[in-house]
Order: structure tokens, then sequence, then C-alpha cells
């Protein structure tokens, strides 16, 4: 495995002078997957914004590292589930995530070649998110103004067309398998009230939540292309 690694990092530093870089923008939403509100798997309830940048390597394969910022509100007024809509809780959550890892396309995708280029694509690799701490206490939430973070192993599927030669337009669906059972309130641990834990807790608790923010991507290429390079 290290040497696996070592080396991709020497395929990659070998050849820096032959990369393009990208970096722009994600519009979308935000829905979570958990204990409280409906079960879709994409469905946004709020909306989800970012930044991100891109470095492909060669023409299957693009480092990436992204930042977004997503709200989501979980109602099980509005879930399929009879006793979610008996029970009747409401929960609003925030997300700030940090994310870094490899993006893969399906076909060679050559930004330095004139015309329209398309392929689809997957991402993974590691997330690191923010997000509001807070529980239920007689079926309301209690906001103690407190956050807490966690990670998260993304996947994404996507699809993305050159424009021009500098505008790349994609969209994308990624949900994020989280380490933490506490996105909707359900499973609270780290809190100092008179309570017994197990009190607050409700749902599945040994099975932990996920998030999903679905939207567009708009960036913009950039970086000159060497005399010989993997992009011919």
């Amino acid at each position: 495995m290290k040497r696996f690694f070592v080396v991709l990092l020497l395929l990659s530093f070998g050849n820096m002078g032959a990369q393009t870089y990208e970096i722009g923008v994600f519009a979308g939403g935000a829905n979570n997957i958990g204990d409280v509100g409906r079960t879709n798997y994409v469905l946004p309830s709020d909306i989800a914004v970012g930044g991100l940048f891109k470095w492909n390597i060669a023409k299957r394969y693009a480092w990436r590292a992204s930042m977004i910022y997503g709200k989501f509100t979980a109602d099980d007024s509005k879930s399929s589930i009879p006793s979610r809509k008996q029970r009747g809780r409401v929960i609003n959550n925030s997300i700030l995530e940090a994310s870094a890892g490899l993006e893969f396309n399906f076909v060679e995708y050559n930004l330095h070649r004139l015309g329209p280029a398309f392929t689809p694509y997957l991402y993974t690799g590691v997330t690191y998110f923010r997000y509001d701490y807070n529980y239920f206490d007689a079926g309301l939430m209690m906001d103690i103004g407190q956050k807490d973070g966690s990670f998260a192993i993304p996947m994404t599927v996507g699809a993305k067309l050159r424009l021009n030669q500098f505008l790349i337009l994609g969209a994308e669906i990624g949900a994020r398998y989280t380490f933490t059972d506490n996105l909707d309130g359900s499973n609270p641990k780290k809190l100092n009230v008179s309570r017994q834990l197990g009190d607050l807790q409700f749902g599945n608790i040994f099975s932990d939540d996920w998030y999903v923010f679905s939207g567009i991507t708009l960036t913009y290429t950039f970086g000159r292309k060497a005399c010989c390079d993997n992009f011919q």
C-alpha cells in the first residue's frame, strides 16, 4: 500500500507542468437521511452553497477539494411513515464540510483540445464537517448553541460538460455517510443534563446518519499545457 501511494505521488509531481486546474462554485440543496423526517435519498429541504478546486492529473483523474455549507429541515409530518407522522418532531440543522479526494472520469476528458467534452464521473475521499448539536426533550428540539464535528465518506456521482475553452458546467448528487447518529438530534451523547441519555435517544441508535448535497457546479479552467503531456 505504501508503495502504491509513493508511485502515485511521483507520477503526480512528475507531470505538474502538464496539468490544468479548475476553480469554481457549487449551488444546490441539502437533505438528511436519518430518524426524523422523510426517508427520500434525494429531496432537498434547504440550500447548499460552496466552492471547489480540481487538479487534473490525467484525462481520467483529478484531485479535488471543496468546502460546502448547507442547511436542512427534517419534519416528521412530511414523512410517509405513519409512526413518524404521529410523532411529529421537527429539527433544523446546518453543516459546514471540508472534503478532499479523487474524481474519476468514465471517459477520457481532454481539456486542451478544442470542441465540447462531456463525461460522467465519480468522486470519493474523506470529509470532515461541523454541525449543530441538538436534542429533543418532550418532543421539542432543544438548541443548546453547541457545535460538534465528525468525519464522513462522500459518494458522489455526476456529469460535466465543457461549455467553452474556460468554463465547465456540471451536475452532481453526493451522499455522505457520517460517523455520527445525531444530525437529527436522535442520539445525543455529550450532554450535561440531569436526565439519563437513554431517555433522550430514539429511533435506530445502531445506524449512523447520512446527508446529501445535490446541485450544479460551474468551474473556470486555467493552467498552461506543456509541450508533451498526458492530455495529448
